[in-house]
């Protein structure tokens, strides 16, 4: 049992969940009216095994209820399990230095490359992305871009029982409207960029927008947020924050200033505020991550009780590479390169494929390419469009179908492009025969984008996960 202090009133509990499964005796049940289900409608449940606590927010759904443990009423119970979790776990994001990453594109990549920087400036580090959760060098699945709360704070009192004295993670929209990063005290928060993503969820451009917004409006006064400048919404992010403002950009004044100077196909030539490094990562969209990276480096160390010089962050920034499923580049024995990258979105889609066009002196691109279904479904038409626009041959295929019809999914691709366009594209259903087929057509020069699925070692069908690794099929295709 701990003794807690929440909502004025001293608590004796043993443990906080909003499952009624997973409550124990003495344990505190948040009852959270849910995107599935209503939290509400399990409190009877969460008595019957043992909750002492019971903290919820609608009056009308417990009248019902006639056992008698301790009832807190709030108004936000999904707030109030942020904060719980978070008191339960003796506060660990006030112990150590977190800073969340927010944007549709380049968090995973900004919160990666951070987590190695700092481990090869000598901290210990924790990291809560997409790919994987990490402890320092111990890896944690993760199921979410940002856990719920009861798993976010646990893993994050892992890291503080651990040594770790930085964390950096990803920030997700839903995240944000749901409360899971209540309760959590930033350093820093970095904006990346904001394209048309998770309407399924958000409904609207403006709702998506104004959840990433909400993560800035919720930053304190002594943490820093850094936005991109070149991002029609990057100064927006930074109209209510009480943070420090730092800006980061290519085209225009900032805190932050870079400039691509060469582009090669295994790297690019930067300048970086006046000082010229080179880098392993390739387009414009990873120089602009890296550059977020400088600017987050930059701050933390300024802030850091042992020094870190401007050269040392430049010298670790010129030996980072690519995070897992981004960019990943395989070499063909033929001649040819095949592409592994995570790029979902339009924008994401067009940023990979305009990289490897700045870059690529002689061949073609092949594009493979699909949609997730049970999601934004107004998308679809728009990526078979930009895959077509910046590609030679593209070759629509199934990503995650989920609990879609696979050819229902192509359709509303199909849809988005004209009878010429056709002219240039394949409908492949089966993931493994579209790879096999653009391996089967490209020749020495050639580059294959195989786009959607980056580091995902599975495929979802009717509610299954089935083994399926791009990376895997690509390799076992250049032995055949």
């Amino acid at each position: 049992m701990k003794t807690i202090v929440f909502n004025n009133q001293k608590l004796e509990i043993a443990g906080v969940h909003s499952d009624s499964r997973k409550i124990k005796d003495g344990y505190a049940f948040v009852a959270i009216a849910g995107t599935q289900s209503d939290g509400h409608a399990f409190i009877d449940k969460a008595i019957e095994n043992g909750a002492t606590v019971i903290v919820y927010q609608d009056d009308s759904v417990i009248a019902g209820v006639t056992r008698n443990p301790l009832f807190i009423q709030v108004k936000d119970s999904a707030e109030a399990l942020g904060q719980l979790a978070s008191l339960w776990n003796d506060e660990p994001s006030k112990r150590l230095t977190l800073v969340g990453v927010t944007g549709t594109n380049g968090k995973t990549t900004i919160a990666t490359l951070l987590y190695n920087m700092f481990q090869k400036l000598g901290y210990k580090v924790g990291l809560l992305s997409t790919v994987c959760n990490y402890v320092n060098d111990r890896a944690v699945p993760s199921t979410h871009t940002t856990p719920d709360p009861v798993e976010l704070n646990a893993l994050l009192a892992e890291m503080v029982a651990e040594g770790c004295e930085y964390a950096f993670m990803e920030v997700s929209s839903h995240s944000v409207v749901q409360q899971r990063i209540a309760g959590l005290q930033f350093k820093g928060g970095i904006f990346t960029n904001l394209t048309r993503d998770h309407l399924d969820y958000h409904e609207t451009v403006e709702a998506y927008r104004d959840a990433k917004k909400g993560f800035f409006d919720q930053l304190p006064a002594g943490a820093f947020a850094l936005t991109n400048a070149d991002d029609k919404n990057g100064l927006f992010m930074l109209q209510n924050t009480k943070a420090e403002k730092k800006t980061y950009s290519f085209r225009t004044l900032a805190d932050f200033k870079g400039k691509i100077v060469e582009a090669y196909f295994d790297g690019t030539e930067m300048n970086i505020n006046g000082t010229e490094i080179h880098t392993l990562f390739v387009g414009k969209f990873n120089a602009y991550n890296l550059l977020a990276v400088y600017g987050t480096a930059a701050l933390l160390c300024r802030d850091a009780a042992r020094h870190v010089s401007t050269d040392e962050i430049f010298r670790i920034i010129s030996t980072l590479t690519p995070v897992s499923g981004r960019f990943e580049t395989i070499r063909s024995p033929k001649g040819y390169t095949a592409i592994v990258d995570y790029a979902h979105t339009p924008d994401a889609l067009t940023n990979v494929l305009t990289a490897i066009g700045e870059v690529l002196t002689t061949g073609k691109i092949i594009t493979v390419v699909g949609c997730g279904g049970n999601r934004d479904k107004g998308k679809r038409p728009i990526m078979a469009k930009e895959a077509v626009k910046w590609s030679h041959q593209v070759i629509l295929t199934s990503d995650n179908p989920r609990n879609e019809d696979p050819e229902d999914i192509l359709d509303d691709m199909f849809a988005g492009l004209n009878a010429g366009e056709r002219q240039q594209t394949l409908r492949i259903t089966d993931r493994k025969e579209a790879i096999r087929t653009a391996c089967l057509l490209a020749k020495a020069g050639d580059v294959i984008l195989i786009a959607g699925k980056g580091h995902e070692d599975y495929q979802e069908v009717k509610g299954v996960k089935h083994h399926f690794d791009d990376k895997e099929v690509v390799s076992e295709n250049f032995k055949a």
